[in-house]
């Protein structure tokens, strides 16, 4: 069954010098959805109507994917910059504070957004991301770890990973949503589609794999991480290939106000796969909290 809306909008919002698309519904205090790779908004097609009942939704495009601007410098795509998009996301929106939901990168932008900004920040919700210490140490520490993230160093090298990725009309793509999914049936030939379309638009698969070109910047690099003092909820799908489930373990030495769901039988695209719990756990966390 589709699960496209038609009272979704679809706008554009000019930000830190470049226009990010978005996608909203609802009304209410704001609830920001953060994508990862290789996604874009629509990975977020299960939680915007579910939600919109009592928040605006929003779900943006990253610099670099489908709609938004794709500068080409590698720079452009730090943390630093990242973040500045997200801040002025929020206040173009005419907020001063959301809900933040990020997935893998939209995760990492959640958790160093929360850290830099967490005036900003009401209450985090981040899906199949760790805390950006716990994932620095374990890639240092954990060679198991470093044979899941094969792939971020494949995507040090220039130019070939953007020509495996668009080899077989855009297959691997494709595969990465089919071969890593429990349940294959969360995604319809036409999700699979959409992802393809949106990796095929002019400078998407440079820019989407530039955010791993600053992977050492963005999330690995060492800092001292305080206690975040922001009620904080992690939703885990355990069969996750590319991220250990061990990754989650000590998170709540971090966070003071932490809760975790753990989801059995279900991969890292964890809100596609298992859209019913992932919302039931959203909702049931946005109620504590408030």
């Amino acid at each position: 069954m589709s699960v496209l809306n038609g009272s979704w909008k679809h706008e554009l919002i000019h930000t830190n010098g470049l226009d990010l698309h978005y996608v909203t519904q609802g009304e209410g205090e704001l609830v920001l959805c953060l994508h990862g790779f290789p996604e874009f908004w629509y990975s977020w097609r299960h939680q915007i109507p579910e939600f919109a009942d009592a928040y605006k939704v929003v779900a943006l495009d990253l610099r670099g994917y489908n709609d938004s601007d794709k500068p080409q410098e590698i720079e452009a795509y730090r943390m630093a910059e990242l973040m500045r998009d997200v801040e002025g996301v929020i206040r173009g929106l005419g907020y001063e504070r959301c809900v933040l939901v990020g997935h893998d990168w939209g995760g990492a932008i959640a958790w160093s957004f929360a850290y830099e900004y967490p005036e900003m920040v009401q209450q985090l919700i981040v899906m199949n991301l760790p805390h950006p210490a716990i994932f620095s140490e374990s890639l240092r520490q954990n060679p198991q770890q470093l044979l899941r993230s094969w792939y971020v160093f494949l995507f040090q090298v220039p130019l070939l990973p953007e020509w495996l990725l668009q080899l077989f009309d855009y297959g691997a793509i494709a595969s990465a949503f089919q071969n890593l999914a429990v349940d294959k049936t969360a995604f319809t030939q036409a999700d699979l589609n959409a992802y393809k379309d949106a990796a095929a638009k002019r400078g998407a698969l440079t820019a989407m794999i530039n955010y791993y070109r600053n992977i050492s910047e963005s999330i690995t690099r060492s800092r001292s991480w305080p206690v975040l003092d922001i009620p904080t909820l992690m939703i885990w799908g355990e069969e996750d290939a590319a991220l250990g489930k061990e990754l989650t373990y000590g998170t709540e030495v971090y966070v003071k106000d932490f809760r975790i769901k753990y989801i059995p039988n279900c991969s890292h695209w964890v809100q596609q796969e298992q859209p019913r719990l992932v919302n039931q756990y959203m909702r049931e966390f946005l109620n504590e909290s408030f």
